[in-house]
Order: structure tokens, then sequence, then C-alpha cells
């Protein structure tokens, strides 16, 4: 029997199925792939003080989420408004704390009574925002287009880590949208009852109080009942398990690895100040 997979489906056979209309290629690289492909650069930036190379990433980057994966409101407001609205900010704080001896020879761009703000000091700060913003977006290449159990699973078939310790944090990672469903049946059965009525700061933490207990037992009996069903089926009897679910490296890896290497060479050669 042939199992057909749909091409507008992630790796992962539990993430959410995409319209046919948005099938993007960075959804189907292999998570290693796109993890391995933006780590140099990542290094690198961290050598980096100038603003070119920052802003030379943040537009590959930019340009790759933007054509290779489906853009939602919520990704597009992180893009166009979170990360340059933080960028003005950050970049203004880190320029208040830049040490006005290192910069006195530049010009003032703000003077208020005996404090001066100058354009050394401005330059210094942006360049440390946009250094900051630039790794993020390279990691958004990767964080916006895979899923935990993306990684375990490639974690395990490619880098050969032992598969009790993988699938053991692939459980903690399904715990997570589970007790956020305890949680509010917790809460919904608190309000049916009238518990911890009130509003304000103290009554919110007395309701929260109120949730620990329940949600550790449900943790516990979720856990063990988890535990039992892996020794039913021998989990970790064996040396290596057959796997369902695959995650293959293929050549199309490989090549999104070298011409994004290639990319941030060129970048790198072209904007960095070398001398």
């Amino acid at each position: 029997m042939t199992t057909i997979t749909s091409p507008t489906k992630t790796i992962d056979p539990f993430a959410p199925e995409l319209p046919a209309s948005a099938w993007r290629f960075l959804n189907h690289l292999n998570p290693l792939a796109k993890i391995a492909a933006v780590l140099p650069a990542i290094v690198l930036l961290v050598f980096v003080r100038d603003m070119t190379t920052p802003l030379c990433f943040i537009a590959l980057s930019y340009a790759l989420i933007l054509a290779g994966t489906r853009i939602t409101p919520r990704i597009a407001a992180l893009l166009f408004l979170a990360v340059p609205l933080g960028v003005l900010v950050i970049g203004f704080g880190f320029s208040i704390w830049v040490d006005a001896a290192s910069v006195d020879d530049t010009a003032p761009f703000l003077q208020i009574g005996g404090w001066t703000l100058s354009t050394g000091a401005l330059q210094i700060g942006y360049a440390s925002a946009l250094r900051i913003a630039a790794i993020l977006a390279l990691a958004l290449i990767a964080g916006l287009t895979m899923t935990g159990p993306d990684l375990v699973r490639a974690g395990i078939q490619q880098l050969r880590v032992p598969y009790r310790i993988g699938y053991t944090a692939l459980a903690a990672y399904r715990f997570v949208p589970r007790f956020g469903y305890e949680l509010s049946v917790i809460r919904a059965a608190h309000r049916v009852r009238g518990h911890h009525r009130g509003r304000g700061p103290f009554a919110a933490i007395a309701r929260g109080w109120g949730y620990i207990v329940p949600l550790l037992a449900s943790a516990i009996r979720h856990a063990e009942r988890v535990a039992l069903a892996m020794d039913a089926r021998a989990f970790g009897a064996h040396p290596t398990r057959t796997e369902r679910h695959l995650v293959p490296f293929r050549v199309r890896d490989t090549v999104f690895i070298a011409l994004f290497i290639a990319a941030s060479a060129v970048i790198f050669a072209l904007t960095f100040p070398w001398k």
C-alpha cells in the first residue's frame, strides 16, 4: 500500500494543512538543512560592527520568508511592525549607553542641557540593534517553517540522536497543548462552581493558586498513561526503531545549504569593513 503525501502539508503529520495555493519550498526542506544554512551567518554576525552587513542579511531573510512560506497576518505583523519598531527602540536605547568619550569627535544629533547624543553614538547603537534584528530574521527562516516534532525526528534520523531521548522530548512537546486544554477545563469548572470570585491582582493570584493542584494531578495521570503505553510497546528495549514518519534529507536540502552559504559569503565579502 502506497501512502500519498499531500504537497501542501509540512513534514509533520500533525501540523495544520495549508491551502493548495500556499505551497512554499521552505516548508518542505529538512529542518536541519535550514539550521545548517543560517548558522554560519548567525555566528559571523556576532563579530560585525557595521550597519550594511546586517541590513543585507535582513533583506535576504525577508526575501526568503516572503517567497518560501505562507505569510499570515501574524507573521506580517511580526516582520513589518514588531521588528522595525524593536530596532528603533533598542537602537536608541543602545545609543544612550554608548560612552560619550569614544564618540566625542562626531557631530551632535540631540542636545538636552549638558547631555549630548552624537551621531557616532546613534551609529553604534543602531548597528547593534540591526545586528540583533538580522540574527532574529535568520532564525525566523527556520523557526517559521518547521515544527518541534520535525526537528526531533530529523535529529533522530540524520544526527543519530538516541530515540529514547528524542521521543521523550517529543512527548514533552505534545504535553504543552494538552496542558493548555486541561487548564481551560479547570478554569471553566471553577467558574461554574463560583470559586475565587473577585477582581484585582490578589484575586488573580488566588485563582491561579487554585489551578495548580488539579493541573498537577492531571499531568501526573497523563504521564502515567504515557509511561504505561510506552512500556507496553517495549519502547527503549531495542537499540533502533522503525520510523513511521520520515524526515528525509534530499538533494534540494544540500543545494539550499550551498546556495545560502554562498550568498552569505558574497554579502560578507562585499559589505564587511575589512580595513
